[in-house]
């Protein structure tokens, strides 16, 4: 998974490198080791270590990559902001062209803002036009830690090429606003991505009210309301655990994500939620999330009863026969990330040209393969309306003895659970119903594949983006083998 970090940024439009100095990096990045706090430097990785790959500092990579394009290029680095040693310093590293001596001394340049400072929030924001000079943009950014890859000048320029660009800078011990402490880029008239300072880019917990006043300004602003306040909430549960003060049963909710997932401003979840959950005795949380008593909470399907309210333990055939017998509310497979949600929409009396015109009229992202599969024989709508109970369900929760199931074994192993195939009009009318999809989930629709272009057998997929909600058509072979952290939807056996 940190290698994961590195290959998603690369592969993502906030990288405009070209491809020779991805494979640079990836290819310098795979021999790296952990980062020497006192010599300064990457240890060399060793054959066969499991530890993690080099943290992905975007800032730090961006000051890299950056001066070795323009190296190529013939153009000018500009190293006014260094003294004569450190400019004398990377000039020599850049000649040798050694990535991690190159990205180890980027690192160090990076400074983020002290804690003291981060309180005062007093400041302004600054608009840099869209298609205006990225060089003033860069400038306010770099060596203030921001781990934006904006502190680029290539990512700059590709980002105000899209829109504007607005900074918030709060004041420096001197009173002026030169700390930069929260973005908001546009991709045209709409916002592509609000970024803070936090890990992960998230926003840093004193600076909410003000984002969340400045998003009030932009049409599509309020989409971003539940992220200012699950970020607020999530502050305030932190205030109150350093303050060894109790939590309420509605605070312990929104912690375990009960009623839905806290969604914030970063590339990955905020790691404060991981790091409050340790810090809970779960067992004793989950009668006070769940509103019952301990006896209550099933563990396995020879516990349940009339009485059971909620069941944590390995999903077993008849599982959700019994759920729905017993109408058990909440079911984990493990608490609290093994929750296995479930979800309701209609579907039928649609017509496939209607549900096209209606994925169009609502803004909706459909990739060619999508389109190829509904335009496909074997895609059928029904001709009257009717329920569809879905399961969600991730490859690790199906309780499948393999590494890598495939999707024949999935698809076996959801039948033995009581749940079916969804009828292929599913994933076209569950992207129109699930419009407050969280921010970069993606799942799979379990059914019949169906040949797009080029014959590829493929399954419906959504995933909600930057740019907005999509439609997928990715290839899904018998013999396919799928990640452990995969997720699934299938219909609950009638």
């Amino acid at each position: 998974s940190s290698l994961d970090k590195w290959v998603d940024y690369l592969a993502s439009p906030d990288a405009p490198y070209h491809d020779g100095l991805k494979y640079f990096t990836l290819r310098s990045v795979l021999s790296m080791g952990e980062y020497d706090k006192e010599k300064h430097a990457f240890t060399q990785r060793s054959k066969g270590t499991v530890k993690p790959f080099p943290d992905l500092n975007r800032e730090a990579l961006a000051y890299v990559l950056d001066a070795i394009d323009k190296k190529y290029k013939g153009q000018n680095i500009n190293l006014e902001r260094f003294d004569g040693t450190d400019s004398q310093e990377f000039e020599k590293l850049l000649k040798s062209e050694n990535f991690p001596k190159l990205y180890a001394w980027a690192i160090e340049k990076v400074t983020p803002a002290s804690v003291d400072r981060l309180t005062d929030t007093q400041g302004v924001w600054i608009k840099y036009p869209q298609d205006s000079d990225a060089t003033q943009l860069v400038a306010s950014l770099q060596g203030h830690g921001t781990g934006w890859c904006s502190a680029g000048e290539s990512t700059a320029q590709a980002q105000l090429q899209g829109g504007d660009f607005y900074v918030y800078y709060s004041q420096d011990a001197e009173g002026k606003p030169t700390i930069p402490r929260a973005a908001i880029r546009m991709q045209s008239s709409s916002i592509a991505e609000v970024r803070g300072i936090a890990p992960e880019q998230n926003l840093d917990p004193y600076i909410g009210d003000i984002v969340e006043k400045k998003l009030e300004e932009f049409p599509d602003g309020t989409s971003y309301k539940k992220k200012v306040e699950d970020m607020k909430r999530l502050t305030e549960i932190e205030h109150k655990t350093k303050e060894e003060q109790e939590l309420s049963s509605s605070e312990l909710t929104f912690l375990y994500e009960i009623n839905s997932a806290i969604e914030g401003f970063g590339y990955d979840r905020d790691p404060r939620i991981t790091e409050l959950r340790s810090q809970r005795n779960q067992e004793a949380d989950m009668p006070i999330v769940f509103d019952c008593e301990p006896q209550q909470i099933a563990h396995t399907t020879a516990e349940i009863n009339e009485s059971t309210r909620a069941y944590v333990g390995e999903l077993a055939p008849g599982i959700f026969d019994l759920v729905r017998n017993y109408n058990i509310e909440h079911v984990y497979t493990s608490f609290p990330e093994g929750k296995v949600r479930r979800d309701e929409i209609v579907i039928g009396g649609k017509s496939k040209g209607e549900l096209e015109q209606e994925l169009a009229r609502n803004g909706i992202n459909v990739t060619s393969y999508a389109q190829s599969m509904m335009k496909n024989r074997d895609f059928t709508t029904l001709k009257d309306p009717q329920q569809v109970d879905l399961v969600h369900l991730h490859v690790r929760d199906l309780g499948i003895k393999k590494d890598y199931p495939t999707t024949t074994d999935i698809y076996s192993r959801a039948e033995e659970l009581g749940l079916t195939l969804c009828p292929p009009e599913t994933g076209p009318q569950y992207r129109l119903a699930y419009t407050g999809q969280p921010m970069d989930e993606w799942f799979y629709i379990g059914m019949k594949p169906i040949a797009a272009s080029g014959g590829n057998p493929r399954v419906f997929a959504l995933e909600h983006r930057g740019d907005g909600l999509w439609l997928h058509g990715p290839w899904t072979r018998p013999g396919s083998e799928w990640d452990p952290e995969r997720e699934f939807v299938f219909s609950l056996r009638k």
